[in-house]
């Protein structure tokens, strides 16, 4: 079976539009990162790291320091697609962020969006 493509696509060339679509919405690069950093145990050091370092896709995952446990709590559609329902544990790590992306754009808060409470 081959990799999807996102698999080799740099976490660096995907990054900034992650900041777009926030800064579009009245949020930060910082919450962004913070977001990053929270659900992959990136320290914003680490992250930085990984962005000078052209790092793709599935080993920024695969290399993260510690995912979240509460990442599991994170439900919705991305791409029409369940995010709890991902059977691909990297795809599930992707669409995981894309989905904390997405609740960032949305205006809702970072307390719930980190799954806090």
């Amino acid at each position: 079976m081959t990799k999807h493509k996102i698999y080799t696509m740099s976490f660096a060339s995907v990054y900034p539009h992650y900041v777009t679509k926030a800064e579009k919405k009245g949020r930060t690069k910082a919450e962004v990162d913070e977001i990053i950093c929270w659900l992959t145990g990136y320290s914003d050091q680490e992250l930085e790291a990984q962005l000078e370092q052209q790092t793709d896709f599935e080993t920024f995952f695969a290399d993260a320091p510690k995912m979240n446990p509460s990442r599991t709590l994170i439900k919705g559609v991305v791409c029409g697609v369940r995010v709890e329902d991902i059977e691909e544990p990297t795809m599930q790590e992707i669409r995981y962020l894309d989905k904390l992306i997405d609740e960032l754009a949305k205006g809702k808060a970072m307390e719930k969006i980190l799954r806090k409470g």
